[in-house]
């Protein structure tokens, strides 16, 4: 755990406490009240239409690509420069990763993917690395173009914003990870999927529930990646501080960059 996802449950423990009381007194563990209470303010937060709580980011990767029906043969689009867990979210689904280099930002080069589009491409994963957005205009226009998929990896991007909008409700999913350093963190590991398509994240509800369309009736492959009760109660505290926790990292990388600015690089 990092020193600012310490001081962030630091500050708000009396109200985090007070949450897994909450949990525990309700005898509630799994997909209850405090997962749907954070789906609906996490969406609203970002503003889009639904958020599935999965387990972790990786998952949510996968979870999207499931739902849009993505598997061997096809190609997804991604950078090299990620947290493995893009790629293996890819590999997962029997699907092909497609890497394109780089820009100087460390962000995927939106010039360049075009060049490595296929028939076989069905969506372009891009990272919005370190809160950073890519070019959503022109890998939005290269995914209209082409009628492939954006699904948007915004694990680090929690509140970032591209035009006065949130990240992650660009894409048909946008995927969030919460494990505990990032700027929006559990206190284990945990994840979500947002979307603006309700019957995709009906799906996507399905698939991270064993499958199951109702108790025990499967009507579809699925996993074991529900986002706990426990840590949705957590992540729910923690959100209402998200802006603000946000402008003070914005704050200290502003002093990082005036007083290193004059660093001689050789």
């Amino acid at each position: 755990m990092d020193v600012s996802t310490k001081l962030s449950t630091k500050l708000h423990r009396k109200e985090i406490l007070e949450a897994i009381k909450r949990v525990v007194d309700s005898g509630w563990y799994i997909l209850g009240k405090e997962v749907k209470e954070f789906e609906q303010e996490f969406a609203q937060y970002l503003g889009v239409k639904e958020v599935v709580g999965v387990a972790n980011g990786l998952e949510a990767l996968q979870i999207s690509l499931m739902a849009l029906g993505i598997g061997p043969g096809d190609e997804i689009i991604t950078t090299p420069v990620s947290a493995v867990a893009t790629t293996l979210a890819i590999m997962a689904v029997g699907a092909k990763p497609v890497f394109v280099d780089i820009d100087e930002k460390g962000l995927i080069d939106a010039n360049l993917i075009e060049r490595v589009v296929t028939v076989k491409t069905k969506a372009i994963l891009p990272v919005h690395l370190y809160g950073n957005p890519v070019d959503l205009d022109k890998i939005q226009d290269i995914c209209r173009k082409h009628k492939i998929y954006l699904i948007e990896d915004a694990c680090q991007a929690h509140g970032s914003t591209y035009h006065g909008k949130k990240l992650g409700s660009f894409g048909v999913m946008g995927c969030f990870s919460f494990y505990p350093t990032k700027n929006l963190g559990a206190l284990g590991d945990g994840g979500a999927i947002a979307t603006n398509d309700s019957k995709l994240a009906q799906v996507c509800r399905e698939i991270r529930d064993y499958g199951q369309q109702a108790k025990y009736v499967h009507t579809r492959y699925g996993l074991n990646s529900r986002l706990d009760e426990m840590q949705a109660a957590i992540l729910r505290v923690k959100l209402k501080y998200l802006d603000e926790e946000n402008q003070e990292r914005q704050k200290i990388a502003d002093r990082y960059h005036k007083y290193l600015s004059s660093v001689n690089n050789a």
